[in-house]
């Protein structure tokens, strides 16, 4: 079946995820496919990230696999060794694909995409498939397995599924709930003995993971990890000033390390404080207004799956952007200017979201989806 869903999805004409968003304004708001499955309807584009979403939870090749083998036995296809979160090329991105999907079926429900987004999590995340997936992320060997990006993205599916009163999500809520046990405690024991963050603009980052576990933890009002995370965040960062925003970004980032920062501080300050600090963290940003003091990232080969993280990183900066300028007074003259470049990187990062090439097609819907979708301003990560 699951195969079947995948190919049935993939035939939907996924045209419709393209750059060109435009379509007939007098055209209908949805099409069926000769699939039987719903097309993107005019003007929607969270209906384009939920089809790539789709396209790929059940797509198990390509695939790459950050494993360690203890032996022969651990030489198996991906959806043996993690049967829910297999698809979409690597787990993490699996895992944020379930995150999209879940995602939209809260922001909007009567979506012409909600039945096969039902279809394809109710194959997904069963009792037996959780299962296997503690046995592998609690074995010997494995303690760093998807750290903390992946382990991230996993709780603030959770944090999805508890904010729902939907029947269906908060079986998949109770479901999942083993994964996310053993996820916290294993949190847990690797905090205390994390000397520094990790400050790459890539998956090892803290300042992002910190960010969605922090909102996990106000969700589900667990306050051993948000005192954790707390103390950490402001051990980390609270005197660090001047971040080299010149610098960024690197070649291969998704995620500028300055502004998931400070996307990262407005959680835990209030407002006059981080107020404060930003001045002193990000002392260039223009009190004029203008948004031409942060270039996008420009990608010049969409096919390579290292250099179209810039398109991911035009994305996460504008959320974070917005999320920056939400947590400031409404009066500060700094908002503008933050505004007016996190429009300049949203509509940037848009247009790239496309099913042209696997290499972006397969993650950028879910960070496309967090950012339209003000997933961290309307949550637990609200600004104070």
């Amino acid at each position: 079946m699951r195969h079947f869903l995948w190919a049935a999805i993939a035939s939907i004409g996924l045209t419709a995820c393209g750059g060109d968003n435009s379509q007939n304004a007098d055209a209908p708001d949805s099409q069926m496919s000769e699939t039987g499955l719903p097309s993107a309807r005019a003007g929607q584009v969270e209906d384009r990230f939920a089809l790539m979403a789709l396209a790929c939870v059940h797509k198990e090749y390509p695939n790459k696999i950050s494993h360690v083998m203890a032996s022969d036995e651990d030489a198996r296809p991906p959806s043996e060794l993690t049967p829910a979160f297999y698809g979409c090329f690597d787990w993490h991105s699996a895992v944020h694909g379930h995150w999209l999907l879940t995602r939209i079926l809260k922001t909007d429900p009567n979506s012409p995409m909600a039945p096969a987004i039902r279809e394809a999590l109710a194959q997904n995340l069963t009792a037996e498939n959780i299962a296997v997936e503690v046995a592998y992320f609690t074995t010997e060997g494995r303690g760093s397995f998807e750290r903390p990006y992946g382990i991230a993205w996993l709780l603030q599916l959770v944090a999805e599924l508890e904010e729902s009163d939907d029947a269906q999500l908060t079986e998949w809520r109770a479901t999942i709930a083993p994964l996310e046990n053993a996820i916290v405690e294993k949190t847990m024991g690797w905090l205390p003995n994390l000397s520094y963050p990790i400050r790459l603009g890539t998956h090892n980052q803290t300042a992002f993971a910190f960010g969605l576990m922090l909102d996990y933890a106000r969700t589900v009002g667990d306050e051993s990890l948000e005192a954790a995370l707390e103390e950490k965040v402001r051990g980390f960062h609270l005197s660090d000033s001047n971040c080299p925003m010149a610098y960024e970004p690197s070649g291969e980032d998704f995620l500028s390390p300055c502004l998931m920062e400070a996307d990262l501080m407005r959680r835990i300050l209030t407002t006059s404080q981080f107020a404060a600090w930003l001045g002193s963290f990000l002392p260039g940003i223009p009190m004029d207004g203008n948004a031409d003091w942060l270039a996008p990232g420009v990608v010049l080969d969409a096919t390579d799956g290292k250099l179209v993280h810039l398109d991911g990183v035009n994305l996460s900066r504008a959320w974070a952007l917005e999320g920056i300028a939400a947590a400031l007074p409404e009066d500060d003259p700094r908002r503008d200017a933050l505004l007016a470049s996190a429009a300049l990187h949203k509509d940037t990062g848009i247009a790239a979201v496309s099913d042209e090439h696997y290499a972006g097609s397969h993650w950028l819907a879910s960070f496309a989806t967090y950012l339209t979708t003000k997933r961290g301003i309307t949550g637990a990560g609200a600004p104070n």
